[in-house]
């Protein structure tokens, strides 16, 4: 089970590079997409350096997924974005009760 849930976690967090990349492509994407990766893996990440803890990291995470859900609609992919906030809700709040595997 722990698997699923930080694969879905994992996933998600591709998906929310993808949204910032896709909105501001190609230069202001490419570097929206940097920065994401940046914080996420300095803050948020299992393994970052400095790691944020919850509610700070948990608001830090709603920030990301909420500005890559609009991101999804703002270009043009309304379902997507549904999709997307739903798994990256779910995946957030199980991966904080399933151990990392």
């Amino acid at each position: 089970m722990s698997w699923l849930v930080h694969g879905v976690r994992f996933a998600c967090e591709i998906a929310a590079v993808v949204a910032f990349v896709w909105w501001g492509w190609p230069v202001l994407g490419i570097v929206l997409g940097a920065i994401v990766i940046v914080v996420w893996g300095a803050f948020v990440a299992p393994k970052a350096t400095r790691r944020l803890a919850d509610p700070a990291r948990a608001v830090l995470e709603l920030v990301i997924f909420g500005a890559a859900t609009a991101g999804f609609v703002s270009v043009g992919q309304t379902l997507l974005a549904i999709v997307f906030a739903v798994a990256a809700a779910v995946s957030a709040g199980l991966s904080r009760r399933v151990p990392a595997p």
